[in-house]
């Protein structure tokens, strides 16, 4: 299921495009989609600082107060780099500037049928050849995405798991052997209850590894390992 964010000043435009999206979606004969509606560009991105990772798409309406939808759309990505985005607007003068934040595509008001279907099919590409570069986990009724290159580490404390990225922490029920199996390479188990990203360590000294200002212990058991992995990541660096 598709997790859509429509921001737009005008709650008409909002109604209007959410039901022209559900029409779209039914067309497709899609499992539907849960939407997240806002009035402005800062309102969306008070939210993000809190709910990152909790949306797949976005569509973003220019022209609006403050804090414009261009600019609204670099802070998103800062944000989460792996948020695909939409713009839609009225005029056409903005019709290249999309390119500078990897929009994946530009509409005009009103979005015509076909033009949202290309959308839609766009994204279910985009979250396609994307899927090795995001680690996804659920907490409650909350998908997460999670760009891979942002996890500094996992903890495991009995049936939790508890992701550590660098935006924000992220916890959810599970074993910390099969994170370790989804994540792949990229990932070094330095304790039973640690699973860390190689290229998030800063230092091995005795036993504890570094990831910025915070010491994780490494046990006598994955020590070899861990430094073997650790060595490898260093020289392909």
């Amino acid at each position: 299921m598709l997790r859509i964010g429509i921001c737009d000043d005008s709650a008409d435009a909002r109604v209007a495009l959410r039901a022209a999206l559900e029409r779209a979606l039914e067309r497709r004969r899609s499992t539907g989609a849960s939407f997240f509606e806002f009035s402005s560009g800062e309102g969306i991105l008070r939210w993000m600082e809190n709910h990152a990772g909790e949306l797949d798409l976005v569509f973003l309406d220019i022209e609006m107060g403050e804090v414009d939808g261009m600019e609204t759309a670099r802070r998103l990505r800062e944000a989460d780099e792996g948020l695909l985005l939409v713009f839609v607007t009225g005029y056409t003068d903005y019709v290249f500037d999309g390119y500078s934040v990897g929009a994946l595509g530009y509409l005009m008001k009103p979005p015509k049928p076909d033009q949202l279907d290309s959308v839609l099919d766009r994204a279910a590409e985009a979250r396609l050849r994307d899927g090795e570069k995001v680690f996804l986990c659920r907490s409650g009724e909350t998908l997460y995405r999670i760009p891979r290159k942002t996890i500094l580490y996992f903890a495991s404390d009995r049936r939790q798991v508890t992701c550590v990225s660098a935006a924000r922490t992220y916890t959810f029920y599970g074993k910390l052997d099969d994170v370790e199996r989804d994540v792949g390479e990229g990932f070094v188990r330095v304790h039973q209850r640690y699973l860390v990203r190689a290229g998030a360590v800063d230092r091995l000294e005795g036993s504890q590894v570094y990831v910025g200002d915070e010491a994780l212990p490494v046990s006598r058991a994955c020590r070899s390992a861990a430094l073997a992995a650790l060595a490898r990541t260093a020289l392909e660096g």
